[in-house]
């Protein structure tokens, strides 16, 4: 099975399992009945979200959004909160920023709570309905999807750094391989330099021995210009196995400090002096003082070639944020050849090579005349970023610190909104319920104050207007209680009407009547005449 198969299946079976809830809640009694119509309208919709979730997933949202937001001013239903929930979910997997799903959750709120303010209903409970189903069946199931999608990204990306890492390995067995090439590369220089310099020589010393035929004498300055050439040839075979780009193959000893290789540089005939500087609480960073070691080396170097004789001065310092390495050597003690000289502007392959690595870092190189000689200048960060907090996992890793975070407060948050919102449902519930024993002993007709002494204190705020079975009389204010104190159950519901009687008496009930639930209506009618007899 192809991609694209897979792909629609999975679309199906998402778009009938949000489906079922629309079509089965109303036929089980659990859910004020809709007309056809309105149903084919809501698969509809619920059908486009699904289509458009995986391109549009904040559209798709907001039209599950919707149909709660039309059906309830709490946006609390059976019939497409599971629609809501699930598209949240997705939400939060796919869409790459969070503030857009924030700025939707923000919208949803506002305009709900719009409703709820222009609606004969008591705007405390519904608020906070409306406020805990933003919380459990919005905010939740988004942070839940944006942690699957962090969890998934961290994964692919620990793939991806041991992949680098192996590659990282590859390299670092590379330079050793370079490091070896480049001692093997010395050691043929120090012994074929040397022997083919001896053949020159002697080659030039029999060209000028006395009695020595002329033919000989031309063989042997042909074989001393051999001599040479071989030499010449043999420096630069030499200088391409050392070359590594750049930057010469270090023949160091590897983890040699600073200190050390002044003073190897020192036992070398160079005249230094070494200020190390105090170094900070820490200390450099790793990457920072193999950099240090670089910068020293390759100005040593310089001054060696381009100012034999020179004393060289080199000065570490430290400080919180910065180490800064000055190396100044002043007018060579003998003379150099125009040829040999530096470019005092850092064009050489060394300074630019050089140059190229502290920028890395962050740092700056600065290189140029000095007085009668020359100085280089480096600053460098004191700690350089670590490497690993630029891979793609350490960010991760954050945020799905942040995403925990964020989790943890919304839970603590959505817990005490709902204990809230259900401590105050359960209150106005249960102090709003009328027994019925009572129901039946008024009779229209008697007085308000009268009757004021068997009603609750809080009447029902979200009577169900719609399942009365006779319209109020006209002008009357009609009060409604709950027949029965469960919570989660749909009960019957009183309806006491009050109404002046025209002769100054005051207000007397002028109707009273049954609601009954959406699933006992034609069994109650009879119930109902013997309460009202």
């Amino acid at each position: 099975m192809n991609r694209g198969v897979r792909r629609r299946t999975g679309d199906v079976l998402l778009a009938v399992a949000l489906a079922l809830p629309v079509v089965s809640v109303d036929r089980l009694g659990l859910n004020e009945p809709s007309t056809p119509t309105w149903q084919l309208c809501a698969l509809a919709v619920v059908g486009c979200a699904v289509v458009v979730r995986r391109t549009r997933p904040l559209l798709a949202f907001l039209l599950a959004a919707a149909l709660g937001l039309v059906t309830a001013s709490s946006l609390f239903t059976l019939s497409y909160g599971p629609a809501f929930a699930v598209l949240a979910l997705l939400l939060g997997r796919r869409a790459d920023r969070a503030r857009p799903a924030l700025t939707a959750f923000a919208a949803i709120a506002v305009a709900g709570t719009a409703k709820i303010a222009v609606r004969d209903v008591d705007p405390v409970v519904e608020w906070l309905v409306l406020m805990g189903t933003i919380v459990f069946g919005a905010v939740f199931p988004w942070l839940a999807g944006r942690y699957w999608r962090q969890a998934r990204e961290l994964a692919a990306a620990g793939w991806s750094r041991a992949d680098q890492l192996e590659r990282e390995q590859r390299i670092v067995a590379d330079r050793a391989r370079l490091r070896e090439r480049a001692r093997i590369a010395q050691d043929m220089h120090d012994s074929l330099g040397h022997e083919l310099s001896l053949i020159a020589v002697r080659a030039g010393a029999l060209q000028v021995a006395p009695g020595l035929a002329p033919e000989h004498r031309d063989a042997a300055a042909e074989l001393r210009a051999a001599a040479s050439d071989a030499t010449g040839r043999l420096h630069r075979i030499i200088g391409v196995l050392r070359d590594e780009g750049d930057e010469r193959a270090p023949l160091a000893p590897v983890g040699e400090s600073v200190t050390a290789l002044v003073e190897r540089a020192a036992g070398s005939g160079l005249e230094i002096t070494y200020v190390p500087g105090e170094e900070a609480a820490e200390g450099p960073g790793e990457t920072t003082g193999r950099t240090v070691y670089r910068v020293v080396q390759e100005a040593l170097t310089n001054a060696a070639k381009h100012a034999p004789g020179a004393h060289v001065t080199v000065e570490i310092a430290h400080d919180a944020d910065t180490t800064t390495v000055t190396v100044t050597n002043g007018r060579p003690g003998a003379p150099v050849s125009p040829s040999s000289r530096a470019p005092l502007s850092g064009g050489g392959s060394g300074l630019r090579g050089l140059r190229a690595r502290v920028t890395d870092l962050g740092g700056t190189l600065d290189a140029g005349p000095h007085g009668q000689g020359f100085r280089l200048t480096a600053r460098l960060p004191a700690r350089s970023a670590d490497p690993v907090a630029a891979h793609p996992e350490a960010r991760l890793t954050h945020a799905r610190r942040r995403t925990l975070l964020a989790f943890g407060a919304a839970v603590a948050t959505g817990v005490l909104l709902v204990g809230g919102t259900f401590a105050w449902y359960a209150y106005s519930r249960t102090h709003s319920v009328l027994d019925p024993a009572d129901y039946a002993r008024l009779r229209v007709g008697e007085s308000r104050a009268e009757a004021a002494g068997v009603l609750p204190e809080r009447t029902v705020s979200d009577p169900p207007l719609e399942r009365a079975p006779s319209p109020p009389p006209e002008g009357a204010e009609c009060l409604y209680y709950r027949a029965d104190g469960r919570l989660f159950s749909a009960v019957r519901h009183f309806r006491i009407c009050f109404g002046g009687d025209g002769r100054g008496g005051g207000e007397r009930i002028v109707d009273k009547a049954v609601i009954p639930t959406a699933s006992d209506r034609d069994e109650f009618r009879e119930e109902e005449k013997e309460w009202v007899r």
